[in-house]
């Protein structure tokens, strides 16, 4: 007996055909899953070989710090996410998996905007393609591009609720079209400024969004050049987020940037050509000062840590990563990318946008720390011939005070004598008297001749200002005065000082003198100074014991014009840490209160022999007198 055909093999091969696709046109309208894009993307998402290093299921594990980025674009509180990132962190894949999500979970109509449109058809081709064709959710919902295919093409994709439009920032035709309710902007800071005279890409994109209440934007981009990058300008109107990594020794959650990277390595020329090798690099707290290998800092804990928590208020969340987060970045790689960049401006702005995933900004006349680091001396002693005068800058932090000894000659001829950091809140006793173990300290030359720190000078600035004043004033007998930096740019170098009470716990318990720095001039007077290159008249030598750091924070800042045309000094990108600079700012400050007699201090150290035929009672008057006039 010949077995029944079921209903199905009844159908004929187009009746077949009609069927599946109608089965699958039902399966498209299916309920959405309550699932986060995160979630998503590790049950469907397909990497594929030609398009990925590691091909397979999509693993949320493998870059956590994405996990946060790819949720927002579910949470219905978020409207717009920024994601400020270097290069191969895996930012692309982020805004793939949200696209998947809204084509497969949540549909509507979207525009995908690159920089250019022939960027935004290699990105069809190379990436969105083998995402629709290797994630199962997606291949019924967006059909293969087939010859008299006018529904699915190279820029124009349709699904089941939506259609997206893939464009380039120079197309203000393809900008400014029908209604959309997700915008994805990618690699911003390479658009165009002005779509075909019709005004700001990102202004048209946005404008196809108004009639949406449950609209989503997302602004991704590898920064480029400070104040011209939309993607910063972006990044700080969000929550400005940051992904730290928690210090083994302190606890703290801190943003590893290139600054806070100790590196070793050396050359081996070959051929005329020099090629780097990193022997080791390790991680130093911006906290605790500890020093910790790669290694122990990648399995340590991470987290966003939020700058600006009150804006997601407005429905924004921005976030900032970079290269030192990657899972296939080694670190050895990017500080030999910057060894090799280094002397070429063009080469070491790909560095810091592509790898430190910071802003980059030209320093206009100013040395390079590489040509600056190369002047470094050998001193055949603590004191170099020359030196007449020693004064000492210290800046206050709120978990170390960091120095600098400064010898001056003639006509402003200066040396570093030595730098260092103690560590600990200033409040702690412990840390003035390592602090007086420097001030009391005996310099000497290569004869055996010596000088003592003359003049002092403190930040109080911070969170720790009367505990300077209070330190400041028990030590006025060794001169060591309190200072407060005042930003004005018509701020006078140094000006007579003023009597401050000292309080504690709401009570007065003395006073202390106070003087006030104007930074701006003295900043001004560093950097002129930095560019005389022969020893002589107002040129800086630096002894070779001062490492990398001291050279990247004393050329940490540069010369700006604000919008009113009024000069102000902002950082350079890569320089957060500008203590050595602050320390040099102190220094001279002092040597210009100070105003010593270089004259006869050159005399006095040339005739050590001859003494003097004053009474005690005369030498002490005018001992006197002198600190009087050193004070005012």
């Amino acid at each position: 007996m010949a077995k029944s055909k079921t209903p199905e093999e009844k159908l004929t091969a187009g009746e077949r055909k009609t069927a599946n696709e109608i089965s699958g046109r039902c399966r498209a309208f299916r309920a959405p899953e309550n699932i986060t894009v995160s979630r998503w993307a590790d049950k469907y998402r397909m990497l594929s070989s030609s398009t990925s290093a590691e091909s397979g299921l999509w693993q949320t594990s493998r870059t956590p710090y994405l996990e946060e980025i790819m949720n927002a674009f579910s949470d219905e509180n978020v409207e717009r996410i920024v994601v400020v990132s270097s290069s191969q962190v895996g930012k692309t894949e982020g805004e793939l998996n949200m696209l998947g999500y809204l084509i497969d979970q949540d549909p509507g109509p979207c525009v995908y905007c690159m920089p250019t449109i022939d960027e935004a058809k290699k990105f069809s081709k190379r990436r969105m393609n083998p995402l629709f064709q290797n994630t199962e959710p997606l291949k019924s919902k967006v059909s293969s591009e087939k010859y008299g295919n006018k529904t699915n093409t190279l820029l124009n994709k349709e699904y089941p609720g939506g259609m997206m439009t893939i464009v380039g920032s120079n197309s203000s035709s393809g900008l400014a079209g029908t209604p959309a309710r997700y915008i994805f902007g990618d690699e911003i800071d390479r658009w165009t400024k002005d779509a075909d005279g019709e005004g700001s890409p990102w202004g048209l994109l946005e404008a196809r969004t108004t009639t949406f209440y449950n609209r989503k934007l997302v602004e991704v981009s590898t920064p480029t050049i400070k104040g011209n990058s939309e993607i910063e300008s972006a990044f700080n109107l969000g929550t400005k987020e940051y992904w730290s990594s928690k210090c083994p020794e302190c606890g703290e959650y801190n943003f590893i940037q290139f600054n806070d990277i100790k590196f070793e390595y050396h050359k081996v020329e070959e051929g005329g050509k020099v090629q780097y090798i990193v022997d080791k690099t390790e991680y130093v707290c911006p906290v605790c000062g500890c020093i910790l290998p790669e290694s122990e800092m990648r399995r340590a804990e991470k987290k966003w840590i939020a700058r600006s928590p009150e804006a997601i208020k407005n429905r924004c969340r921005s976030f900032w990563i970079n290269a030192f987060t990657s899972p296939w970045m080694e670190w050895k790689y990017i500080v030999r990318r910057f060894l090799e960049a280094k002397g070429d401006p063009e080469k070491l702005k790909v560095v810091y946008n592509t790898l430190f995933g910071q802003l980059w900004e030209q320093r206009g006349d100013i040395e390079s720390e590489e040509e600056l680091s190369s002047r470094a001396e050998t001193y055949r002693a603590e004191l170099p011939n020359g030196v007449l005068c020693l004064t000492m800058g210290v800046d206050t932090q709120d978990n170390r005070l960091e120095y600098e000894v400064v010898g001056y000659g003639k006509y402003e001829e200066n040396w570093g004598i030595e730098r260092g950091i103690i560590m600990g809140r200033p409040s702690d006793p412990e840390v003035w008297d390592k602090l007086d173990g420097v001030i009391d300290k005996i310099y000497r030359f290569e004869n055996g001749q010596g000088l003592r720190i003359s003049l002092t000078f403190i930040d109080s600035g911070g969170h720790f200002t009367q505990d300077v004043y209070e330190n400041c004033a028990a030590r006025i007998n060794k001169k060591v005065f309190a200072v407060k930096g005042s930003n004005k740019h018509d701020a006078p170098y140094t000006a007579p000082p003023s009597k401050v009470n000292i309080m504690k716990n709401g009570a007065q318990i003395g006073k202390a003198w106070l003087y006030n720095i104007g930074v701006d001039a003295g900043k001004e007077h560093i950097m002129s100074g930095l560019k005389v290159q022969s020893p002589g008249a107002r040129y800086s030598h630096f002894p070779k014991s001062y490492d990398s750091l001291f050279y990247s924070g004393i050329l940490s800042e540069y010369m700006a014009l604000d919008k009113n045309g009024t000069p102000h000094w902002e950082k350079i990108p890569g320089h957060e840490r500008n203590e050595a600079l602050d320390c040099r700012n102190y220094a001279n400050a002092a040597f210009r209160v100070l105003h010593p007699n270089l004259d006869r201090i050159a005399y006095m150290m040339a005739h050590p022999a001859e003494k003097t035929t004053e009474k005690p009672e005369r030498r002490k008057q005018k001992r006197k007198r002198r600190e009087m006039e050193d004070i005012w």
